[in-house]
């Protein structure tokens, strides 16, 4: 335990002997680590106010012409036990016809007509707004005896269904690709550090020193820069979804909504901070591992 800490003060030392190059190397990491992070917030975000928007998707059912009160029952029945459906509500003819006239300005149109062709209706509000649970539940519905037809206008859940599966992919993809070359400039980096001890690592191998005991305070290094870049990245994304939540505000606001761009959790920083220092440690180890198999090759 005394020699890792020694080595752990050791890593700060070299770290900040450096302030400028250290400084430089940990702002170009987070800004790395912060653009995957900050798309990754941004879509979760969005995922969860898509559950708070104003336009649900809904269930039409249209009645039969000939749909008694019996049948009216027996469908009212169905929907209060059914698990599916949150709420729903009735709207007879008269009150569409009204509200047809009041939305589309044809009362003119609409007064004149001998007899009212639109039929009852239930409108309903599932649960459950996949795509898929709303096409079963519409496809459930239309077969009860009683109904006529049954529409669903999903084609919006679907959409931004799509949307935000194809981020959730680019996020990934962009994480990914970011990762490599974060662990690869890591370890370029390091690369550097092992030059400038090259004569002292090859001494230590010639009277006996282990390969744990040569890359150990490089892993080290990495790790620390790899989690202070996280630690750069954390702030980046907090000061700047603090500037763009005045603004994000303001445009919710016109729309009736208090949507807002939401900060890391506590789990989503501290798996952000792990990575960032695992990252660290894995270009670390790549560049350690390279020099001691040359290293090797050249002994032989």
């Amino acid at each position: 335990m005394t020699r890792h800490w020694h080595i752990l003060v050791t890593v700060f030392q070299r770290l900040f002997s450096t302030p400028v190059a250290t400084l430089l190397t940990i702002s170009v990491m987070g800004i790395t680590l912060s653009l995957p992070t900050g798309l990754y917030l941004m879509l979760s975000s969005l995922d969860q106010a898509a559950g708070h928007l104003g336009a649900d998707p809904q269930i039409t059912l249209f009645l039969k012409v000939d749909a008694d009160k019996d049948a009216r029952k027996q469908i009212d029945s169905r929907l209060k036990g059914h698990s599916g459906i949150a709420s729903y509500r009735f709207v007879g003819k008269e009150q569409a016809l009204k509200e047809l006239s009041a939305s589309s300005g044809l009362s003119d149109l609409t007064a004149g007509l001998a007899s009212n062709p639109l039929p009852d209706a239930y409108i309903l509000l599932p649960s459950n707004s996949a795509p898929d649970a709303l096409e079963s539940l519409r496809d459930e519905a239309v077969q009860w005896p009683g109904i006529a037809a049954a529409e669903l206008d999903s084609n919006w859940a679907r959409r931004l269904d799509a949307i935000l599966g194809l981020g959730k992919q680019l996020t990934l993809l962009v994480a990914t690709l970011l990762g490599f070359g974060l662990a690869a400039g890591t370890g370029n980096t390091i690369r550097l550090q092992i030059l400038t001890r090259q004569e002292e690592i090859e001494v230590s191998k010639l009277i006996g020193a282990t390969d744990r005991f040569i890359e150990l305070p490089f892993l080290y290094h990495g790790a620390l820069q790899g989690l202070l870049g996280g630690l750069c990245a954390w702030a980046i994304i907090a000061a700047s979804i603090h500037f763009l939540n005045a603004q994000v505000s303001t445009l919710a606001s016109l729309y009736g909504s208090t949507f807002q761009l939401q900060q890391l959790g506590l789990i989503d920083s501290l798996i952000l901070l792990g990575l960032s220092a695992l990252l660290g440690w894995l270009g670390s180890k790549l560049a350690v591992g390279h020099f001691l198999r040359h290293f090797r090759v050249s002994q032989h």
